[in-house]
């Protein structure tokens, strides 16, 4: 496990559903806390953030409703409402120069693009979960670290918020 991953405790996906290979294909999941337990489901299609908007939307708890989408070996997007307010994370702000989706993430989260000669970057809420029990300090610390892929840092999101076997029970089903 990466040194900068140790406070995480994560369940190490890869190690657990088999190759990293094949997980890194793109994938959106949701999550939301109610009577005291997580409850998460994958999304159909993780490129269309209107839909996973609206469907978070719909399971309005206490604590809000969480989507965590990796797209290929580059990204991951955090999506979070709480009542009517949105915020938003994207891992590295520099890929709304080759992905689509992550464009169309930073037009909804009101963010500035990234310029060519920019460094890969997170941008938004880094404070998203602070909430949860996951600073942004710490989640900028998993942004740092380059060897883990999205699946992975969505794993140690999942389980800084206590969530992380319902992530793998549903990403293995």
């Amino acid at each position: 496990m990466s040194p900068t991953l140790q406070g995480f405790q994560s369940h190490s996906m890869s190690a657990n559903m088999g190759d990293v290979s094949d997980v890194t294909q793109d994938f959106a999941i949701e999550a939301w806390h109610e009577d005291g337990r997580w409850t998460v489901a994958r999304l159909p299609e993780p490129d269309d953030l209107t839909h996973i908007i609206d469907r978070l939307k719909k399971q309005q708890t206490n604590g809000g409703a969480v989507a965590l989408v990796a797209i290929d070996d580059e990204f991951v997007l955090a999506i979070r409402v709480l009542g009517t307010h949105i915020k938003y994370f994207i891992s590295d702000v520099t890929c709304a120069m080759d992905y689509e989706v992550a464009a169309e993430f930073l037009e909804l989260a009101d963010l500035d693009g990234p310029e060519e000669d920019d460094e890969p970057l997170p941008a938004g809420d880094l404070d998203i979960f602070a909430d949860l029990g996951l600073n942004g300090m710490e989640l900028s610390t998993l942004c740092d670290d380059a060897d883990l892929y999205p699946d992975e840092f969505i794993d140690a999101i999942a389980v800084r918020l206590g969530f992380g076997d319902q992530l793998t029970e549903v990403l293995e089903s």
